[in-house]
């Protein structure tokens, strides 16, 4: 497979999912806690607050074997900056132009706000994510 590349249809595409310390993470822990399934070839880095992510970050996950990143997004709970969720989308934007610069699609990567108790909607957003990242990549085989 290419650097960036999309997944390769039979394998489950694997998923860099930012998560904030404060407000998604618990979250997240409380999804694996409570026994509710995600895809397993989901990989999650803490990060204090969403809009200090940065776009180079994201190309880089791709080009390193990653099929897709997953913002979780703090959202109007962020303790750092009033206007985290403006900030937020601006980096992804950024990001998105950026992976279409590098000829990558832009759908590979995907942002929404996760709260601390929002297991069920994190484990929902996973599996949709998966399954749109598995479609990109039938679609690409046959191209």
């Amino acid at each position: 497979m290419s650097r960036g590349a999309p997944p390769a249809a039979g394998r489950p595409p694997r998923i860099l999912a930012f998560t904030t310390v404060s407000i998604s993470d618990p979250g997240v822990d409380l999804a694996g806690s409570a026994h509710l399934h995600y895809p397993p070839s989901v990989t999650t880095i803490p990060v204090p607050c969403s809009s200090g992510i940065r776009p180079g970050w994201v190309l880089h996950a791709l080009e390193a074997g990653f099929d897709g990143v997953f913002i979780a997004a703090d959202g109007s709970d962020c303790a750092f900056v009033p206007d985290c969720t403006e900030r937020t989308s601006r980096v992804v934007a950024r990001s998105q132009a950026l992976l279409e610069e590098h000829g990558l699609d832009p759908r590979r990567l995907k942002m929404a706000a996760i709260c601390s108790v929002c297991s069920e909607s994190f484990v929902s957003h996973m599996e949709k994510f998966s399954s749109l990242l598995g479609e990109l990549a039938r679609s690409n085989e046959v191209d």
